[in-house]
């Protein structure tokens, strides 16, 4: 299938006559994904957004349900949202990272409704990467540029048009509904062409670090690894993958609201006990815990890593902390058992 460049436009508004539309917008140096009115408003030229899109799914604040007690009691109404939504333009690393926090918000023991329902209800439409940032290390967490994984539809870039495949029946159908045309030979060539170009210079070799985690959390290597560190948490918020959450409660007078708010493992009052007693005292315990989760607790729990290799964390931390040069120093680190 092919979609003109210049037909794109026309074609994200019949889309936002149907569907919420999020889409990458240009936003001063940066691109966000935001919902659309039109399919002017997106623009397709950037390499990664600022902000995963993953808050799209899982917003960074959202009201679970609104509350309010009177004479005859307390009445209660959630507020689950049902709406159709399509994402647009999503690269393969973000639509992989929502498989991994599938993994979070439906297993075995919890299954959370507010983002099953956003989940089931939006379609997914990658875009590859013909051309990877200098940070960007998905190969080496079994993604790449091209990864079909987690997609309904993919699209890829061979100059004035896109190439389309449909991965899932949702992409089926919403190619069907769209009514796109079928891709020429040259053009299908053109698109095998562009897969075998895309290359991620960025290589972290993962080969041991599992094991080396398993027994290292005594290892004084951590101590170096927060000295230069802020605890500001730019990190875990530009992360596609990470999922820490709080609950608060919004009231006034007899009414109020449930509302849940990202948070971050590297603040420190994310562990604060209603005792005092904090568990993680230090950046050391805070770090220490961030690195863990993503290469061995996660990996305990569902057999995967939660690290896509996106790089935002690399590029958005204001100190220059590089998880790939963390990784590769635990890996070089002597190993000593937790005792």
């Amino acid at each position: 299938m092919i979609i003109a460049k210049n037909a794109l436009p026309g074609l994200l508004d019949k889309l936002a006559a149907e569907y919420e539309v999020y889409a990458p917008v240009k936003q001063g140096a940066y691109s966000l994904y935001k919902q659309i009115c039109n399919g002017a408003e997106a623009d397709f030229g950037y390499v990664n957004s600022k902000i995963p899109p993953k808050g799209i799914l899982f917003p960074q604040s959202e009201k679970l349900y609104s509350y309010s007690v009177t004479g005859e009691g307390t009445s209660l109404e959630e507020c689950v949202d049902t709406r159709k939504k399509v994402i647009f333009g999503i690269r393969p690393c973000d639509a992989k990272s929502l498989l991994l926090m599938d993994n979070v918000f439906n297993n075995d023991k919890f299954q959370d409704p507010y983002y099953l329902t956003r989940r089931s209800n939006t379609i997914l439409v990658g875009m590859a990467c013909n051309d990877p940032a200098g940070t960007c290390f998905c190969t080496s967490m079994d993604g790449g540029p091209f990864d079909q994984s987690g997609l309904d539809l993919l699209l890829t870039d061979i100059g004035e048009a896109y190439v389309v495949e449909a991965v899932s029946q949702k992409g089926k159908d919403l190619a069907a509904a769209l009514a796109l045309g079928a891709a020429d030979d040259s053009q299908k060539a053109a698109a095998a062409e562009a897969r075998e170009s895309a290359e991620v210079a960025c290589a972290v070799n993962t080969v041991g670090l599992k094991a080396r985690l398993d027994v290292n959390f005594y290892d004084p290597i951590w101590e170096k690894f927060h000295e230069k560190c802020l605890g500001c948490a730019a990190c875990t918020y530009s992360c596609p993958t990470c999922h820490c959450f709080d609950i608060v409660d919004e009231a006034k007078d007899c009414n109020g609201c449930r509302v849940r708010n990202w948070d971050s493992c590297m603040f420190p009052l994310f562990t604060l006990h209603g005792s005092g007693h904090n568990p993680r005292t230090s950046g050391k315990e805070r770090m220490r815990q961030r690195i863990m989760h993503k290469f061995k607790y996660f990996v305990d729990n569902f057999n995967a890593t939660a690290c896509v290799g996106c790089g935002r964390c690399i590029k958005n931390c204001p100190v220059n902390l590089d998880v790939r040069e963390v990784l590769a120093d635990i890996r070089g680190s002597e190993a000593r058992s937790d005792k």
